[in-house]
């Protein structure tokens, strides 16, 4: 199983997933991707090392759409079964394809900002990386839901974080500095949205320049809590893991998996934290999975 990347708090709930399905299903589940979803070659490198290996079967999620065809092609030859998880590929080389319904989160988003803002104003957008799929539908369900159901809002500037929580704050310092009329930011990725958060409260505009962020961190939840952060659109990092794999062993074991698995987003408010079902989709028993996660 090859994530885009190890460090992210979403990747290593991918992971816990992934390990409870291995658990569940009696398979060796080997888990390993590169440092930074940016670095594209080294992921291709882990892929090829995990095929020469002659696994099973394969799960990836590419970092970048294009990157990894040869290594889907080279599966194929060996007769390997792929699963494409979270973010999609050109190739066609694959089995299922497990993932949020990137697109229809991205509407969610854009209409919980237009709520926010009352429907009017300018708003900006903190965008991952170019070619990470996942997060380009987003953007693009984002901006298209705008465009269809409120006129009156307007999209006035576009910045990638690069994936870099550092690089996103930049960018979000740049936006602000650009258009002091701001009412919204749009932030698509867990580190786009950590840099949004901290620019936000850096300049004293939590609550004034409203933030829909993507994903779920302590730090994100805590700043949902604090106000820097108006809702969060979270995902089910820990089903798309266990999905991943357990297309891989009902096809190994005889069966037929769907071509496509959508797993819904939800959209969360500080209200709705104490719901159960919200605890349990944000707190995972990750610990009981993989060793060492917080």
């Amino acid at each position: 199983m090859v994530p885009k990347a190890n460090s992210h708090a979403f990747w290593v709930s991918v992971h816990a997933g992934a390990a409870a399905a291995g658990q569940q299903f009696d398979v060796d589940v080997l888990w390993n991707g590169p440092a930074l979803e940016t670095d594209y070659d080294r992921q291709m490198q882990i892929v090829d090392s995990m095929l020469a290996q002659h696994p099973d079967g394969l799960a990836v999620a590419a970092a970048e759409r294009h990157a990894l065809n040869r290594s889907l092609e080279r599966a194929a030859e060996l007769g390997i079964p792929v699963t494409v998880f979270d973010s999609a590929v050109d190739s066609t080389q694959y089995m299922t394809f497990v993932a949020t319904d990137n697109y229809k989160a991205g509407q969610m988003s854009g209409r919980e900002l237009a709520r926010l803002v009352g429907g009017r104003g300018p708003v900006a957008m903190l965008m991952n990386a170019p070619g990470s799929a996942s997060t380009v539908d987003r953007e693009r369900g984002f901006e298209d839901v705008l465009r269809a159901e409120f006129p009156d809002i307007r999209v006035v500037a576009r910045q990638f974080s690069m994936s870099d929580r550092a690089k996103g704050r930049a960018a979000a310092e740049n936006i602000l500095t650009a258009h002091p009329d701001l009412a919204g930011i749009f932030a698509s990725s867990e580190l786009s949205s950590a840099g949004a958060s901290l620019a936000l409260k850096s300049r004293s505009l939590a609550g004034k320049v409203r933030l829909v962020a993507f994903d779920a961190t302590d730090d994100l939840i805590a700043d949902l809590k604090a106000g820097a952060i108006d809702a969060l659109v979270v995902q089910d990092p820990f089903q798309m893991g266990f999905q991943a794999v357990k297309t891989l062993v009902d096809k190994l074991r005889g069966g037929a998996p769907p071509k496509q698995i959508d797993l819904p987003a939800r959209v969360i408010r500080k209200t709705d934290l104490d719901l159960p079902e919200v605890h349990q989709l944000l707190y995972p028993d990750l610990r009981k999975y993989v060793g060492g996660a917080s």
